[in-house]
């Protein structure tokens, strides 16, 4: 009991500023969907569906960066100082090489677009909005690696500070530059997409900044001398890191192809369809946040050679995590209409909001129970079978079942964006239970090796 209680008041120390990073994150898309919605109906569903398409790009280059936390953290747990630069350097090879591959991507998106039935207003938003955010990928590289550089030293409030920074500039630049003012052309909802570019380059400048000057990490020497590339190690980041960002990829893009399906349905079914997956990725940030923490203590006990203790901690962070979703699934069950007419004006978009939100109510549990298992196996470095279970859970359950519930009359009559919504809590719920299974599977492996 005492090594619960000591693992439940670290994992929540090193959470909460985890958790209000990721919100003001998320706080970042919430707005651009609220502004670009008072804006105009179908500039909110262009970049829902920008959004769709640029996410799982940019989660995929977040994943590769993920893999580094845990290198980190079982240095820091082993007191060895001395090893951490070298890693932090090689991802930072990696996630730029990635970058760059990303920003030139642009040159295919009006292919990629011009395959999806939309009005031509419509997509030429979309492609406005994506090619801005594609042309920030190599900030978002060095946000995250330098983020997960001092999430990985169990220091997660700086996160919080640069994050609390971005969203000072989010909301004015938005304002600003979809409506044009001072000068600036009226762009409309491709105006956020130029507004989250000049926001993670000012994220990666100030992380860059605070990992110079801050005097708890000179001892770490990250930027005393040029640290040449070395292959051996980056492979060794992407053999982690790989089937982390497939992970997220496969769970994101789930969700962006809905979307992408949805859009014949019209901007009414897509805008609505976004506020009840926008309001659950802005709740989904507590659990996240809570397995983030999980997977850095995790890798810091076993480089303290800890190794059952581990297992404690997993155990806080599922208490932790469902607590929270009981109060939040309430909330939203009780509040759906009001949440919903805070994302739209128009009286159809609220009622098919507000029915898709009672949905997401009960997605939470799932999703958390899945998100806090799957960052203990990160902890734990078995990212292989988080990916399997992963895909096999969203693609060969989640999705099948939501093409059978929102587009075809085989079960029941077709339900749209409801009957994906059903989908979306069949995979997730399968994943929470083998995700859980392996993270057993694993500790008793581990509980059989010599400490």
């Amino acid at each position: 009991m005492n090594d619960f209680k000591r693992e439940f008041g670290l994992l929540t120390k090193i959470a909460w500023p985890l958790l209000l990073a990721q919100l003001m994150q998320t706080l970042m898309g919430v707005s651009d969907t609220i502004m670009a919605g008072r804006y105009d109906s179908v500039d909110m569903a262009s970049v829902a569906i920008g959004h769709s398409v640029i996410m799982p790009i940019l989660i995929f280059l977040q994943g590769i960066c993920l893999a580094l936390s845990p290198i980190i953290a079982r240095f820091h747990g082993g007191h060895q100082a001395h090893q951490v630069a070298h890693p932090v350097w090689q991802t930072f090879y990696l996630s730029m090489t990635i970058a760059v591959m990303i920003m030139f991507s642009i040159l295919l998106m009006p292919n990629l677009l011009g395959l999806l039935e939309m009005d031509e207003r419509m997509r030429n938003e979309t492609l406005e909005y994506v090619g801005y955010v594609l042309m920030s990928a190599p900030a978002f590289a060095i946000y995250q690696t330098l983020r997960n550089y001092c999430e990985g030293l169990s220091k997660t409030r700086p996160t919080m500070v640069i994050m609390f920074t971005g969203l000072l500039v989010n909301i004015p630049a938005n304002y600003i530059f979809i409506n044009g003012l001072f000068g600036f052309e009226e762009m409309g909802g491709a105006g956020c997409g130029f507004a989250t570019m000049l926001v993670f380059y000012v994220m990666a400048f100030a992380t860059w900044i605070y990992t110079v000057f801050a005097q708890w990490l000179k001892e770490y020497k990250l930027y005393q001398s040029w640290i040449n590339p070395d292959f051996a190690m980056m492979f060794a980041v992407a053999k982690q890191g790989v089937p982390i960002a497939l992970t997220f990829l496969a769970e994101v893009s789930l969700f962006a192809v809905v979307a992408i399906m949805l859009a014949p349905s019209g901007a009414l079914t897509v805008a609505s369809h976004q506020v009840a997956l926008n309001f659950s990725s802005l709740i989904f940030m507590i659990p996240l946040s809570i397995g983030l923490a999980v997977a850095i203590r995790i890798g810091h006990i076993i480089g303290e050679q800890r190794t059952p203790v581990a297992k404690t901690a997993y155990l806080s962070a599922l208490v932790l995590a469902v607590s929270t979703v009981t109060i939040t699934a309430t909330g939203t069950i009780l509040g759906n209409e009001m949440i919903a007419s805070m994302y739209s004006n128009e009286t159809e978009v609220i009622e098919y909001a507000a029915s898709l939100l009672l949905f997401a109510a009960v997605f939470q549990f799932s999703d958390a129970i899945q998100v806090v298992s799957a960052n203990a196996l990160r902890g734990y470095k078995d990212t292989r079978a988080m990916l399997v279970i992963s895909v096999f859970c969203y693609w060969g359950i989640g999705f099948p079942t939501g093409i059978i519930l929102g587009l075809t009359d085989i079960l029941v009559p077709a339900m749209s964006a409801k009957g994906f919504w059903i989908g979306f809590i069949t995979g997730l719920s399968a994943a929470a239970i083998l995700m859980t299974w392996r993270v057993t599977v694993v500790q008793r492996r581990l509980m059989r090796l010599p400490v």
